[in-house]
């Protein structure tokens, strides 16, 4: 019997992994409203029909870009969970958090997009794509967790005021308004 060979993406499968990877970059800079579909087909270094044949439009280019974020996050977390020594809600929540504060400490992509992607959830499509996300990143902290609501609804509360102290760089600053903010909060 012959051995299996692994899977391979196909072409267009390993290209649009690069493309969501060039998008993110993209993205970040300027978010959605400000990007155009040239911009990340010329940053991928394709043309921008071949970018279509990928995501039928910007906005789902945009939403894919959001799910790989997620996805990324959701690794991580699982990550973290994998390693801690301790069952104790407060102590796996814990984990989590310090893998995502290591996750957005250089204000990457990932940050930006994720804050881009709060300001353009007016638009449905985005909307649904930002709340499956933390829809399933909340499913998952309970789950791994075992925390009560209070428990989860803090650890997301200082997720997000993470996510604003570092991308207006609040962690580089120290001033009394800083101090207040990330008492008690770890940042890289």
């Amino acid at each position: 019997m012959s051995a299996t060979k692994p899977r391979q993406l196909s072409t267009a499968d390993a290209r649009r992994g690069e493309v969501l990877a060039t998008a993110a970059r993209v993205f970040a800079g300027r978010g959605y409203y400000g990007t155009s579909t040239t911009e990340v087909a010329k940053g991928a270094g394709i043309s921008q029909s071949y970018l279509y044949r990928l995501f039928p439009d910007k906005e789902a280019l945009f939403v894919a870009v959001v799910e790989n974020c997620s996805r990324l996050i959701r690794e991580r977390l699982a990550e973290a969970v994998a390693e801690v020594a301790s069952a104790e809600p407060a102590a796996v929540l814990d984990a989590m958090g310090d893998a995502y504060a290591h996750l957005i400490a250089d204000r990457d992509d990932l940050l930006r997009v994720l804050m881009h992607a709060n300001c353009a959830a007016s638009e449905p499509a985005i909307r649904d794509a930002v709340q499956g996300m933390y829809a399933r990143l909340v499913e998952y902290a309970r789950s791994a967790s075992g925390a009560p609501d209070e428990l989860i609804q803090g650890f997301f509360a200082t997720g997000f005021l993470c996510n604003v102290a570092v991308s207006i760089g609040a962690t580089e600053t120290d001033a009394p308004w800083t101090r207040t903010l990330l008492t008690g909060i770890r940042h890289y």
